[in-house]
């Protein structure tokens, strides 16, 4: 059982995936709901304050290196480039915006997105990491209930 929610917890963490593909496994591992939920949370946060903190740092040093320099340079600038349009759509709402970029589950989506782009904008550390928490929460819960068939079944019903 350690196995099963050790596994859960590492997959929740892969950027990308996250716990968009977290939850899922985790029911079809036949893990209780709650502590499956809670561990997946724990595992896409652990890397948060992280990626606020040393992430913009690393890929502006990283940016001008020869092999490494244009995947630096590429992630940047969508970084910047999300965070630029999340900021224009949402104006003083930014901390809803970031929640909702973050808890809406579709790709490129998600914590590692939503808290490079908190960075980039310069965001407080503060808020970012409350509103990629709520998000989190937020895509934890559609991912649960899309795995449970309970979103499938209302779309059928409407």
């Amino acid at each position: 059982m350690l196995k099963k929610y050790l596994f859960v917890f590492f997959v929740s963490m892969v950027p990308l995936i996250e716990l968009r593909a977290a939850v899922p496994i985790a029911l079809g591992m036949d893990l209780p709901v709650l502590p499956s939920y809670i561990v997946c949370i724990a595992g896409n946060m652990l890397p948060v304050p992280i990626i606020f903190l040393f992430a913009r740092k690393v890929l502006e040093w990283g940016a001008d290196k020869p092999v490494i320099g244009k995947f630096f340079s590429f992630c940047l600038e969508k970084g910047h480039k999300g965070g630029e349009k999340l900021k224009a759509k949402a104006g003083k709402g930014l901390f809803v915006a970031l929640l909702l970029f973050v808890g809406i589950p579709l790709p490129g989506t998600g914590a590692w997105t939503g808290t490079l782009a908190a960075s980039l904008l310069d965001m407080d550390f503060k808020s970012s990491v409350v509103a990629v928490l709520l998000g989190v929460v937020l895509a934890g819960i559609i991912m649960g209930l899309a795995s449970a068939g309970l979103l499938g079944a209302l779309g059928a019903f409407f």
